[in-house]
């Protein structure tokens, strides 16, 4: 039987709010206003209800969802691909190893010939900086122009599976698991997040997912505390940018050398490797000149300095410093367990395995959270839709 207090309480805050997300594309979530965030969150704890009790969301007759992944993926994979099935859209994947843009052809063909009978289209590209959410956008300006010279009958919408800025569909996930655990986004102010580096033993791990935590979670009142050693930042822009939302919305936001000092009195801890941003800056550009001796120099000499950080590990000890000793513990896996996925990694196998169950709901709202964006860029109100299907009751397996 379906929650009537909860999805009546879904509604009214859909209702409230003002939002601008039809047939806009989805790329990093400041350019989103509060409101279309909070949009999606709520569209995706709807269809997740409905889910939960039998009721099937197929909003689609017929459709294509495209997925252009140019590097490699599990959980988003599968999650876009469940989102599509979820609302009735098939999903067709570009692989460009077997498509002509191994043979030159044009961004802007490719965007075109793949989008006659496309509504979605979702979008990894995080191997170059400052190439991925450049690529994003200049595959939309295409899609104008094929609308704009009536070659095109309608204007696919882009979802960012993750660029070299921002990793949307991951932060929102997280966001959604917050405000889940937490009771609800008005308890998420003043709550502290830990978003620290943490050693591995492999290098080249995008910026993306610490900079989409810091770029999203500054704007709810959270206090983020961001720690790496010293020369291991995240792209300056994203740092600023995270520093004027917080003071924007009367949060901190701060910059530490020290993992303890960020895990102490934390509520959220979310330890997670990434490459420094000059090293990905240099790794860009020996990609792009095929330079592999100097990619396997690059790699050992990343490689030798992350081994001076080896005790940047989420251990009990570390834990013990958070909040009542008990924060929640975050990761977009797959983590680098010590002593399981590797020798020493991310996290002991004690505190992950404590943990794990979170941190499978964590990732279990991914499908959602990507449903949510395709029904907020195909459809001007997507809750009234749902209403109207919930009432309906069309069960998704009938027996």
């Amino acid at each position: 039987m379906i929650n009537k207090i909860h999805l009546n309480q879904l509604l009214d805050n859909l209702s409230a709010l003002r939002t601008d997300n039809i047939n806009k594309d989805f790329l990093l979530t400041w350019e989103k206003s509060l409101d279309d965030l909070k949009q999606t969150l709520y569209i995706a704890e709807l269809l997740r209800l409905m889910r939960k009790n039998n009721i099937s969301p197929r909003v689609f007759d017929s459709g294509i969802a495209i997925s252009n992944f140019r590097d490699n993926s599990t959980r988003t994979r599968f999650s876009f691909a469940s989102a599509a099935n979820l609302l009735g859209l098939e999903v067709n994947d570009l692989d460009e190893s077997t498509s002509q843009i191994a043979h030159g052809e044009t961004v802007r063909e490719t965007a075109t010939m793949i989008s006659f009978m496309a509504d979605i289209i979702g979008i990894r590209d995080d191997m170059y900086l400052d190439e991925g959410d450049k690529y994003q956008r200049e595959v939309g300006k295409a899609l104008d122009e094929g609308i704009n010279d009536d070659v095109l009958e309608q204007r696919a919408g882009i979802i960012n599976l993750q660029s070299d800025i921002d990793h949307p569909t991951q932060s929102m996930s997280d966001l959604l698991h917050l405000v889940n655990h937490f009771g609800g986004i008005e308890n998420l102010k003043g709550k502290k997040i830990a978003m620290t580096w943490a050693y591995s033993p492999s290098y080249g791990k995008p910026l993306s997912v610490p900079q989409g935590v810091i770029g999203l979670l500054t704007r709810f009142g959270m206090n983020v505390d961001l720690a790496y050693p010293e020369g291991y930042n995240l792209i300056p822009e994203i740092e600023q940018l995270a520093t004027k939302q917080a003071k924007e919305n009367g949060s901190t936001f701060n910059i530490t050398n020290n993992m303890d000092e960020a895990f102490n009195d934390a509520d959220i801890v979310y330890p997670k490797s990434w490459a420094p941003f000059t090293v990905m800056q240099e790794r860009t550009k020996l990609l792009k000149q095929k330079d592999y001796s100097g990619l396997d120099s690059l790699e050992q000499t990343c490689l030798k300095n992350n081994a001076k950080y080896m005790d940047w590990e989420c251990t009990e000890d570390k834990m013990k410093l958070t909040n009542d000793k008990n924060a929640l513990y975050m990761h977009c896996l797959p983590a680098d367990i010590t002593g399981v996925s590797c020798k020493q990694g991310e996290v002991v196998e004690n505190v992950f395995e404590k943990n794990k169950i979170a941190l499978y709901k964590q990732a279990s709202y991914k499908p959602y959270i990507i449903a949510a964006m395709m029904m907020n860029n195909r459809f001007k109100n997507p809750s009234e839709i749902l209403e109207k299907i919930i009432k309906l009751n069309p069960k998704r397996i009938a027996f």
